[in-house]
């Protein structure tokens, strides 16, 4: 048996300066005062506790991460931006597991402890892409856990042989299916619909369709989401990423669509980038959805940015969405990682006694200051 007592710390949650036990890689006790003769002790000096972050959203395959420089060539749309990478992935030699080791690194460096990713599955590579981010995670497997998603890029409806592709993903053992703008990309949201929900049926797997569908279509897809959740019984285990929908329709409309995604149970995953909307998360969290985050593309053909810190990430959500005020900021924090891991269904998560002891530790008094 080894313990380890983090002494005179700030657990994020708990009032005033406590200590955490760690029994065999799990907390015992969050508590002031904690007697534990013989536990190897390591002194806080009153820093942040947090448990481990969750990148709720990435592209681990199509990462350039730690490689050389590599000029961005795609023009803003997202059709150019989806065809550039098609056909860049290949010459670039993606999905490169020198540079998902390293972007892995990097995210378990910066505190993150789950990660969900999102893998292209296509005619074109096959299910290739699945065994290679498989490979990289379980190198890794002791310091990140990694579930994917088999993901549609190109659609599935407008990319032949891809549901069959999808199908054959979930029974190698990836754990989600993914789509993709149902209307925008597919051009039929309820066949595409069909298709997702029916794997997720018959395999047991989670969900997590990419929305980028603006307005008024994107925002009568998601009630279309919600009523499929509810209607199979998949609540909780079902996600949109993106819905930038969300940020663009007025506010009553914002309401009714997060109490029925609320009713529904399906969580919302935004990442925050560049000038696209921002789900709003006040409304969505007083609805009662799970919001949480992630990194996106990190370094890649979508774009050159990023470095895998998912606290630098919830600095992103906090200020495109205006917040100062420290309880709204902690919202930010929140979704990535309570919402994070809600949205993964973990079993077991957070500072609470009984819960693997994945655990950051900030020099920071606040978890405002620390996503500041």
């Amino acid at each position: 048996m080894t313990e380890l007592l983090l002494r005179n710390g700030r657990p994020w949650g708990h009032d005033g300066p406590a200590d955490v036990l760690v029994r065999d890689g799990v907390v015992e006790t969050v508590a002031a005062g904690v007697d534990a003769p013989g536990a190897e002790i390591v002194e806080l000096d009153g820093r942040l506790v947090l448990p481990g972050l969750v990148d709720a959203h990435a592209h681990l395959d199509k990462t350039m991460y730690g490689g050389p420089w590599t000029p961005h060539s795609a023009r803003d749309t997202l059709a150019d931006r989806i065809a550039n990478e098609r056909s860049r992935r290949g010459p670039l030699g993606l999905p490169h597991p020198d540079y998902m080791a390293a972007l892995l690194a990097a995210m378990v460096a910066a505190g993150t402890a789950h990660l969900r990713t999102h893998t292209d599955v296509d005619p074109e590579v096959g299910l290739d892409r699945v065994h290679a981010v498989r490979a990289a995670a379980d190198a890794m497997a002791d310091r990140i856990a990694v579930t994917q998603v088999a993901f549609p890029q190109y659609g599935i409806l407008a990319s032949p042989g891809t549901a069959d592709l999808l199908a054959a993903a979930l029974r190698d053992g990836v754990e989600g299916i993914g789509g993709i703008d149902p209307a925008g990309v597919d051009r039929d949201p309820v066949r595409h619909l069909d298709v997702v929900f029916g794997l997720a049926e018959a395999h047991g797997a989670t969900v997590d369709i990419h929305l980028h569908d603006g307005g008024a279509l994107g925002a009568w897809e998601l009630d279309l989401v919600a009523e499929r959740t509810e209607a199979l019984g998949l609540g909780g285990r079902v996600t949109v990423s993106h819905a930038y929908a969300l940020g663009q329709v007025d506010a009553a409309q914002q309401a009714r669509i997060a109490d029925r995604l609320a009713r529904a149970g399906v969580a919302i995953t935004t990442a925050a980038v560049y000038d696209f909307p921002v789900p709003p998360l006040r409304t969505l969290r007083a609805a009662g959805v799970t919001v949480a985050a992630g990194n996106d593309c990190v370094r890649d053909q979508w774009g050159p940015y990023g470095a895998g810190d998912m606290l630098d990430r919830a600095m992103h959500v906090a200020y495109r969405s205006i917040f100062r005020r420290d309880e709204d900021i902690e919202l930010a924090l929140e979704a990535a990682t309570y919402g994070g891991a809600a949205a993964l269904a973990l079993p077991a998560y957070g500072l609470r006694p009984g819960a693997p002891a994945h655990l950051v530790v900030v020099p920071a008094g606040s978890a405002a200051e620390a996503v500041v």
